[in-house]
């Protein structure tokens, strides 16, 4: 039997909601088709998105949306996406597949989209391709109150009101094809550019540089050495998860062997040793009156598209596989939200590891959409402190977990168990002195490749939990092979 020991008295960290967050960029199917088909499609809308993605999203609430990228990001001028659709500019995305950007998706229906779902707007601005005032502008545009062209120019374009955002990403992977840059360049450029991102009409940006992919600890100390100064809000990290560890072929998501699934959750689980390492570098030269956030706004498994599908639109499907790695991912999230205070998965819909899958006027919720809707509770909770015994297995340790407390004295927990031959009967221990009763207890669980296709949109679905019981004021529970629990302790 394995040990989980919960002391629901020592809080370490708050878990922002951001934490949970979600990535949308200008890629294949995820804007056009997914979520944006134009306020005359006849698939039921809002401004122009679609409803049943709406929903959707409304059920895992939603906290942050990072947008229009991505390696996008630093291709798009702002200016392209305003203004009547007839007349907005047709660019070729350069980035994914080549294919024609008519630009119908831009400010306004980003920004109506974030104030529909009740979440915050995060914009990965144009650094690279773009220039200071180019940046100063769109800021202008969105947030002033003032009789500035720019402000006017929103009024004519349908908005009266100023948008309010808080999250600014300066940059995006400038190491590689956002621009090739050393990182002491990036960091001169990211001081002239942060410079000129102001705050209009009470509005107030929090501003993220653009950190490593994976373990470049070399350019996380190189850019924090020269912007601590600056005391940006945040610096980024990406990484992804693939199955053979090999970018030229990274596998399916749909068939794999055992191995790739190890492989895959071990290079999940990799996370948590990024994120402590960038950390120690981030609180050795961060100003001490002024800490800096880690903000891991791209994560999760990419594998090979789907057979027929462009190369260039990222399409895959998404099995119980990508649930125990958002899951195990979730968890280091929250164990480590002393610092890390933003994550956004990549992406929304219909890329890499998605939420939802969209065909037609079809769509269907994935394995990854139930883990978001199962941990969603978490969301502002306080961690506590919390131990659980290890078990190796496939090279990787089996079992994450975390637990965390709301305003009401709750404790909220969640486990996943990566094994895909053994369940594991867990002695849960909370440290309060009296009997727990066990409220709204929900697993995810299948077989490592099941998915949910447009066939069977439900076969792989959370289900009430009932494998426990309760002896000497403490919580015995089973977790089987592949699978996700999340229960809520009054």
């Amino acid at each position: 039997m394995k040990k989980l020991t919960i002391n629901p008295n020592k809080k370490i960290s708050h878990i922002n909601k951001e934490i949970y967050g979600h990535f949308s960029e200008h890629l294949g199917y995820c804007i056009y088709g997914g979520m944006y088909v134009g306020e005359d499609s006849d698939i039921p809308n809002i401004n122009g998105v679609r409803k049943d993605v709406i929903d959707a999203l409304k059920e895992i609430k939603i906290p942050v949306l990072r947008w229009p990228g991505g390696c996008f990001a630093e291709e798009y001028h702002w200016r392209d996406g305003i203004g009547e659709k007839s007349e907005r500019p047709v660019r070729i995305n350069t980035c994914w597949g080549g294919v024609e950007e008519t630009n119908h998706f831009g400010t306004h229906e980003f920004f109506d989209l974030c104030e529909e779902l009740g979440c915050e707007p995060y914009l990965a601005a144009n650094m690279s391709g773009g220039t200071v005032w180019e940046m100063q502008s769109w800021v202008e545009y969105i947030t002033s109150d003032s009789k500035s062209s720019l402000a006017n120019e929103r009024r004519k374009n349908g908005r009266e009101k100023p948008w309010k955002f808080k999250y600014i990403g300066v940059g995006n992977e400038n190491w590689g094809g956002g621009g090739n840059m050393r990182p002491e360049f990036y960091a001169d450029e990211y001081r002239k550019y942060q410079t000129f991102c102001k705050d209009y009409s009470g509005n107030h940006l929090l501003k993220i540089a653009c950190g490593a992919g994976d373990g470049n600890y070399n350019w996380t100390e190189k850019v924090i050495e020269s912007i601590s100064g600056t005391c940006p809000y945040g610096i980024s990290l990406h990484h992804y998860s693939l199955p053979t560890g090999k970018w030229d072929k990274k596998g399916s998501a749909k068939v794999f062997s055992d191995e790739e699934y190890y492989h895959t959750i071990k290079d999940a689980m990799d996370m948590d040793e990024l994120i402590k390492k960038h950390g120690e570098i981030i609180h050795r030269l961060e100003r001490k009156d002024r800490p800096i956030a880690l903000i891991v706004d791209e994560w999760g498994v990419w594998c090979d598209v789907e057979e027929g599908t462009n190369p260039g639109f990222l399409y895959q499907q998404n099995s119980m596989r990508d649930a125990v790695v958002a899951a195990l991912s979730l968890n280091i999230f929250n164990k480590n939200s002393n610092i890390v205070k933003m994550a956004n998965l990549a992406q929304t819909v219909n890329v890499l590891q998605s939420v939802v899958l969209t065909n037609g006027k079809e769509m269907l919720k994935t394995p990854t959409f139930y883990v978001f809707k199962m941990f969603a509770e978490h969301q502002e909770n306080d961690l506590v402190e919390s131990e659980q015994d290890k078990k190796k297995e496939g090279g990787v340790d089996c079992l994450t977990h975390s637990v965390s407390v709301n305003e009401n004295g709750e404790l909220f927990v969640t486990i996943s168990n990566a094994s895909l031959k053994k369940s594991f009967e867990i002695e849960c221990n909370i440290d309060t002195g009296k009997s727990p009763v066990v409220a709204d207890a929900q697993i995810l669980t299948a077989e490592k490749e099941a998915y949910n296709s447009f066939e069977n949109k439900e076969n792989v679905i959370t289900k009430p939990y009932s494998q426990y019981r309760i002896e000497n004021n403490k919580i015995i529970l089973n977790i089987p092979p592949v699978s996700v629990i999340s229960f809520k302790i009054k």
